[in-house]
């Protein structure tokens, strides 16, 4: 028998070499945040922009009796219609975040020089020039709270825009305007330029929040990339190895869920999951979900870090695809039970064996491939159970759609309970139906110990052959005596079924062919899944 590989959590500090990497780049999601902002920066600018247009073009001249400037008319157009373009531009083209953020640098200098421009062309505004702070300083400011830029990035454009009046005074010469001295232009221009300096304090503060950000998500050797799914127990989310080209997924769990509320109740946790954790390491069926690493974050929350499987589980495939006939519900049974024999040798109980924990899967150049999850309610040879996803004084373990009776009734629980939950699991592939159905749990839990079901042929239309039948209903026996003593025995029991021996692996590539067509193309090395077709069903709910 092998030995368990014993798998210690590892250090969190990031490299020097990843720690460049952090301060150089911000997480993906924050900078496709960012691309809602930088939108919202050209809805703003392109507001005020037709707010000057018009009180230059219509109010000003009609209330005022002020002859109207046609070049600040021209140029308020003119940067209204090009505010629009930008916001169509950064909702629908494919460029990088990062690209459409420079856009809105540029923008930024944009509009820094549009007002600028009018500046020089108003009369009334060179005659103040000494006595105004310039609406470039607006600019300025106001551009570097929503763009997301490295410092040195933020500052070279910052002093661009704060150096346009200077441009905007030279160009005045040029055409012959009355135009303030160099001194006074020097003057006039130090709030421009002490406002680029301040531009570069909002920048680092969101590049140290992006450092820290991605810093919090660095899980050992992996980086959290995507949230797949969450529920009442924790997280599951799509990773990637910093190093290798591998995808993975990892299950975060945080302490206060699993009812840790001091430091000794912590540890206490941390030791349950560390033993979930050696315990799915030290299987080694194919189906069974490979465990890549464990460990804590910094904040304390606890993290497994899996394969990234490419299908559904088998609650949602059912739902999605109907009941399955009765030779495929035998093909994907046997490999549940392999997975299942293994941890039985091994002195494991499963006790929440239910098809959202189950897998139906395409593994390289496989269809219809079983990985079996969840490993957190497990127990050990000694009879102690690592509760990791459950407070320690529950009063049962498990589901109670695939609960065994002598759970329910707390008797002591051993590896044929895993048997009744696959006859569960077996009936609702066949049927679509619960063994039991009921209004409340705790009606269903009194079915479980007291009512007999009804054949799996009753409840259906497709045709179920009787050794099929009677397999199931063995399972469901409520006494344990009277079931198949192991997954092992049922494996075997299984494979005797020959009248369902019809469904191959061409048969599942020809299913998947037409109904999942999107997972049968090539493999490319790296290439992430979609959280659609990439889940990990692994104890969130």
């Amino acid at each position: 028998m092998a030995h368990a590989q014993r798998i210690e959590p590892r250090p969190q500090t990031p490299s020097p070499e990843s720690a460049a990497l952090i301060s150089n780049r911000l997480p993906d999601d924050l900078q496709s945040e960012q691309v809602e902002r930088v939108a919202l920066l050209f809805v703003v600018g392109g507001g005020l922009w037709a707010i000057g247009l018009a009180l230059d073009g219509l109010i000003v001249p009609t209330a005022f009796h002020i002859p109207r400037t046609q070049a600040a008319v021209v140029i308020e157009l003119l940067a209204v219609l090009i505010s629009a373009l930008l916001v169509v531009y950064v909702r629908h083209s494919n460029c990088s975040p990062q690209r459409k953020n420079d856009v809105g640098l540029g923008y930024m200098i944009f509009s820094a020089f549009g007002v600028a421009m009018i500046n020089i062309w108003s009369t009334q505004a060179m005659q103040l020039s000494l006595g105004r702070v310039s609406w470039i300083t607006v600019v300025i400011l106001v551009s570097s709270m929503i763009l997301v830029a490295t410092p040195m990035k933020m500052l070279a454009a910052a002093l661009v825009a704060a150096s346009m009046d200077p441009l905007a005074v030279w160009i005045g010469h040029l055409r012959g305007f009355p135009v303030s001295s160099v001194m006074a232009t020097f003057i006039m221009c130090i709030p421009n330029y002490s406002c680029a300096v301040i531009a570069v304090l909002p920048s680092r503060v969101l590049r140290r929040l992006g450092h820290k950000l991605r810093e919090a998500r660095e899980m050992g050797s992996y980086r959290l990339v995507e949230l797949l799914g969450h529920g009442g127990m924790g997280e599951v989310w799509r990773a990637e190895h910093r190093l290798l080209a591998r995808g993975a997924a990892i299950k975060l769990v945080r302490p206060e869920v699993l009812g840790a509320s001091n430091e000794a109740e912590v540890k206490l946790a941390l030791r349950r999951f560390e033993r979930e954790a050696q315990a799915t390491a030290a299987l080694s069926s194919p189906h069974t979900i490979g465990l890549f690493d464990f460990g804590t974050t910094s904040e304390g929350a606890f993290y497994y870090v899996m394969e990234l499987l490419a299908g559904r589980d088998l609650e949602s495939f059912v739902k999605e695809f109907g009941p399955l006939p009765a030779e495929r519900v035998v093909f994907l049974l046997r490999q549940v039970c392999h997975s299942l024999a293994d941890a039985h040798a091994r002195g494991f109980v499963h006790r929440d064996i239910k098809p959202a924990n189950i897998y139906v899967c395409r593994m390289g150049l496989e269809y219809d491939f079983i990985k079996v999850l969840d490993f957190g309610l497990v127990k050990f040879r000694d009879g102690s159970v690592a509760q990791t996803l459950v407070s320690g004084d529950h009063p049962t373990t498990g589901t109670p759609a695939y609960m065994a009776p002598e759970i329910i009734l707390g008797a002591d629980v051993d590896r044929r309970a895993d048997v009744y939950a696959l006859g569960c699991v077996a009936y609702f592939l066949l049927t679509g139906h619960l063994v039991f159905e009921a209004d409340t749990s705790i009606k269903m839990l009194v079915q479980h110990v007291q009512a007999q079901p009804m054949a799996p042929s009753t409840r259906t239309e497709l045709p179920i052959p009787r050794e099929l039948d009677e397999l199931v209903l063995s399972c469901l026996e409520k006494d344990p005596d009277k079931r198949p003593q192991d997954a092992a025995n049922l494996y075997r029991l299984a494979c005797g079924c020959k009248s369902c021996d019809q469904w191959t692996s061409e048969s599942a590539q020809a299913w998947w062919e037409q109904h999942l067509p999107e997972l049968t193309g090539p493999l490319t090395a790296g290439a992430p899944l979609t959280e659609r077709h990439a889940n990990t069903a692994v104890g969130i709910s």
